[in-house]
């Protein structure tokens, strides 16, 4: 095992990629009941798509860590559930089953993509200083999600957001965070697991204390049989239409940027890269991330994506493929068991989210801040990916701005047909996503 996750020279060891996994999963493992809280809502059953979201998100994560052998986890992407449900099946009256069958035509698309060399093509274009104001972008994206989850920022009709009120379950937050800082700061490895942990249990006695805040954990529903009924339900001949192709190109531009600027982001803050500067195994990940939407399509889930969470794991140390192996193995058990997620409330993971932000904006140092051209750019995708809540409106505009201050500013001969054909890209999603 150390020889073929290559342990030594990425100077790590199994205990810590065990303890990277465990995180990363702790953090991602929402994903399991929220993907069919969100897809239910089309009329497809909730055990189904939960069914769905663990076999997607094992597989995916597998492929991730045996043969890309990154430290990534792949699942049912957040946004993408959104825009199947609410868009797609709701807005568009498509029926779920044409739905999916969009989605397993992104993935063929995708894959094609991949084969081809296109994916990496537009990978190698995003350039430098974008790639370390995506990575920011993230950190703060992942930061302000965990306070939102922790309830310490809410929604303020005057202000757009502000601070919520000092409820237990806040302070909660705010002492699991105090704690995991100082295990990070003392240099305790595993730090950030065993600040979910700590956090975990200080939140259990508040569902009895205070009620409704954080939920308790029901023994008689810790277990529940996994329903198989949605594989093979997709529609592929209804859906292979020319009235579907804004949907499939949506999932697929969605699930694209999502994908790459995810890769991108981790690889640059925790220095995953190649030799040329570009993320570690990239081909092999893009192929892992086409084959989770083709997956998703085939049983019944909106597409796979990498995810952001992923960064939680490689803070606590997770450097190979081991760490997702290790989280993928965790989901598996959640066919049966997934009622035990209860036992891990938003706040608990609320913390390792803020802090991972930190992290994550270290690339930030390395943009030309004094160099216009390239600092304005950077600093819209940093700023937009959480502003819109989205990765994917970050780098549009920042790729978009990109183009348009170099060529406002004599620097043509700095775009690259790649950037171009990204461009055009990001104009048609303005008007089609």
């Amino acid at each position: 095992m150390a020889h073929f996750f290559d342990l030594d020279r990425q100077k790590t060891s199994f205990s810590t990629e065990l303890i990277a996994g465990i995180a990363s999963f702790l953090a991602a493992s929402y994903i399991i009941v929220v993907n069919p809280a969100i897809l239910s809502q089309t009329g497809m059953p909730f055990p189904g798509v939960l069914t769905a979201t663990v076999l997607v998100s094992f597989f995916s994560t597998l492929m991730m860590g045996l043969y890309a052998r990154n430290p990534i986890l792949v699942a049912p992407g957040m946004g993408l559930n959104a825009f199947f449900t609410f868009t797609a099946v709701a807005a568009l009256k498509i029926p779920w089953q044409e739905a999916l069958g969009a989605v397993f035509w992104s993935g063929i698309f995708f894959l094609l993509l991949t084969l081809l060399n296109i994916r990496v093509w537009l990978l190698k274009a995003i350039p430098q200083p974008l790639r370390y104001a995506v990575a920011g972008g993230i950190g703060l994206f992942i930061t302000l999600i965990g306070l939102v989850n922790a309830g310490f920022i809410v929604h303020r009709p005057a202000t757009l957001v502000g601070i919520g009120p000092m409820t237990p379950a806040v302070l909660t937050f705010l002492l699991g965070l105090l704690v995991t800082a100082i295990l990070i700061a003392r240099g305790v490895k595993g730090a950030i697991l065993f600040g979910i942990l700590f956090t975990t249990a200080c939140a259990w006695p508040l569902g009895r204390w205070w009620g409704g805040a954080i939920p308790l954990v029901n023994i008689k529903s810790w277990w529940s049989l996994p329903d198989f009924s949605l594989i093979g339900s997709l529609d592929l001949v209804h859906s292979f239409r020319w009235s579907f192709i804004p949907i499939i190109f949506s999932f697929i531009f969605t699930d694209l940027f999502d994908s790459l600027s995810t890769l991108v982001g981790l690889a640059e803050a925790a220095d995953l890269v190649d030799e040329k500067g570009d993320p570690r195994h990239i081909r092999r990940a893009l192929f892992t991330d086409a084959m989770a939407t083709l997956l998703a399509g085939l049983v019944g889930s909106s597409p796979g994506t990498a995810y952001i969470e992923s960064a939680v794991g490689i803070e606590a140390g997770g450097r190979t493929g081991l760490t997702a192996v290790v989280a993928a193995i965790l989901f598996l058990p959640f066919l049966f068991l997934s009622p035990l997620l209860a036992a891990i409330p938003a706040i608990a993971t609320a913390p390792a989210l803020v802090l991972v932000g930190v992290f994550m904006l270290r690339p930030v140092s390395r943009i030309q801040w004094q160099q216009a051209d390239e600092a304005i750019p950077a600093f819209l995708a940093l700023v937009l990916i959480p502003f819109t809540y989205s990765i994917t409106q970050g780098i549009i505009w920042g790729f978009l701005s990109w183009t348009l201050i170099k060529a406002g500013s004599g620097r043509r001969r700095e775009l690259t047909l790649p950037l171009l054909v990204i461009d055009i890209l990001a104009l048609v999603s303005l008007f089609i996503v």
